[in-house]
């Protein structure tokens, strides 16, 4: 419908990019009966999310006409601001933005290094950026779900973890049942991902692989190979976490600084 009245390509965009963020609003109307008030979060992500997408397209848009490797430099980039939005929802663990870049980085980085060398994945901004991008994304969503669900855990634990130490334990053994409760809940979107593969979802990458000519049984093959490189990047940064946060919340002295 909308392009009957917008038959420019640039004015029908802007249009369904005002329809589908009118729709989340309402979305959000409705949530508000459950008590989740985000209407004002949601519009200012939104503006942010739409400005970052068009920026990134003129980005691309040079990049394309320069030397393959400046795709390093804009997954660098990606790798910072993933973990700059990671820090802003994990405000209460110290040095959350060195934990979530190092993290991610170890992640998402020796992952997409090996996928790379392998040939896999190859070294062109066409194909490496795109791909990269969706790896460090889900790499930042995973780790987000983490430290959020272990303060969560860790919190509402203080008498058994502040009792483990008491008795002599480490802050890494008091802390491993909430580490471990962390790790699978924040496993549990990238594996229905794989589950659902070709069922529930067909994902962008295959779509466009087959209207750019390539073979539909090629494009499928390759797309599970993206997933699973995701649900790889994903894991190893989660564990990375898992082995980094336990320093910053807990004092030298094994006291725990997450409270109320």
């Amino acid at each position: 419908m909308l392009s009957h009245f917008f038959p420019d390509p640039l004015r029908l965009g802007i249009a369904e990019c005002a329809a589908a963020a009118i729709i989340a609003m309402l979305a959000m109307l409705l949530a508000r009966r459950r008590g989740v008030n985000m209407l004002v979060e949601l519009p200012l992500a939104q503006l942010r999310g739409i400005v970052q997408i068009v920026a990134v397209g003129a980005i691309l848009t040079f990049l394309l006409r320069g030397p393959q490797w400046t795709s390093i430099l804009v997954l660098t980039a990606m790798m910072l601001a993933a973990a700059t939005i990671v820090r802003s929802r994990s405000k209460q663990i110290p040095r959350a933005f060195t934990l979530a870049l190092v993290s991610i980085f170890i992640g998402a980085g020796s992952v997409l290094a090996l996928m790379i060398l392998l040939g896999v994945i190859p070294l062109k901004i066409t194909m490496l950026v795109p791909v990269g991008s969706m790896v460090i994304a889900n790499t930042m969503n995973m780790q987000s779900v983490f430290l959020d669900r272990f303060r969560g855990e860790i919190r509402s634990h203080i008498g058994e973890v502040e009792s483990a130490l008491a008795l002599g334990a480490t802050p890494d053994v008091a802390a491993m049942p909430y580490l471990r409760a962390a790790y699978k809940a924040s496993l549990i979107p990238s594996i229905d991902n794989v589950r659902s593969l070709g069922i529930v979802w067909i994902p962008g990458i295959m779509a466009g692989m087959v209207l750019s000519g390539a073979s539909p049984l090629y494009a499928a093959l390759y797309q599970f190979v993206v997933i699973t490189t995701i649900f790889s990047a994903a894991s190893v940064t989660c564990l990375s976490a898992s082995y980094l946060v336990t320093r910053r919340v807990f004092t030298t002295d094994q006291q725990l600084l997450l409270r109320g």
